[in-house]
């Protein structure tokens, strides 16, 4: 399938790997130039320089940190008038309440919720103007169903979907959409440092935990970067322009809720 976005251009945050990179790797088979960024250089000219030869797209790396303004000045400077933008950043660590202070909070807002509202700020009228844009936010399933020990991101990534709620239903008649990808368990860096956590916290080796969460989800098993870099693909096609406002749930089963 076609999906109609070859010469697009798109600025994928967080791309070095993980599901950010997944994205990216979706995005430039089908023909997308693109701008990718990350915190860490040598990973991301490394991803980069495997993009090019894999798929012959045209990638630009551009190193910083996208919850910084310094990082987002970067990135938007590289990467202007983008056709497609992929929000993305790191969660943030794991723990109780408790320990948290409005710092804490303050760090958490600002990396899940606020930055990519200003990404989409930076980005959205250009999309109207040119009347074609995708936007997807990289959420979380804590978003439908919370995680209590990562009620940091429970709370920000709520918050951003709130917002995208109202945002995207606004855009739409312009051929601009924003839709959420609600990750569950994927093969990740984010969920080896989840599963530490937890197998320490109930006095577990990580990998007896591993196989125990694989085997207890539905699919009986965690996902792929592939699998979610194709759904982030498909989103941002020329095909997917009725699709809006919407919550897209990738966790094997997961979640157990009618809707």
């Amino acid at each position: 399938m076609d999906l109609g976005i070859r010469g697009r251009t798109a600025l994928v945050c967080a791309a070095s790997k993980g599901l950010g990179k997944g994205c990216a790797a979706a995005l430039a088979r089908e023909g997308v130039s693109l701008v990718i960024t990350a915190r860490g250089r040598e990973a991301l000219e490394s991803t980069a320089e495997e993009l090019r030869k894999r798929f012959g797209a045209k990638v630009t790396a551009v190193a910083g940190d996208i919850t910084t303004p310094q990082g987002r000045e970067a990135a938007l400077e590289a990467c202007a008038s983008p056709d497609i933008l992929v929000n993305n950043a790191g969660g943030p660590p794991p723990g109780d309440f408790r320990d948290w202070d409005r710092d804490t909070w303050v760090k958490a807002l600002d990396a899940n919720m606020i930055s990519p509202i200003l990404m989409m700020r930076a980005v959205v009228d250009g999309m109207i103007a040119r009347k074609f844009g995708r936007i997807v936010n990289i959420t979380s399933g804590a978003v439908k169903l919370p995680i209590p020990e990562l009620g940091l991101s429970n709370g920000a990534r709520t918050g951003l979907t709130g917002f995208v709620a109202g945002l995207a239903r606004k855009t739409v008649r312009h051929n601009v959409t924003i839709n959420n990808l609600l990750p569950g368990p994927f093969e990740t860096d984010r969920l080896r440092a989840n599963l530490e956590f937890n197998a320490k916290a109930a006095g577990k080796s990580v990998e007896e935990l591993r196989k125990a969460r694989a085997e207890a989800n539905p699919a009986g098993r965690f996902g792929t970067v592939e699998e979610f870099g194709d759904a982030c693909a498909y989103l941002c096609s020329a095909q997917a322009g009725y699709i809006t406002g919407q919550n897209l749930l990738l966790d094997g089963g997961s979640y157990p809720g009618t809707f």
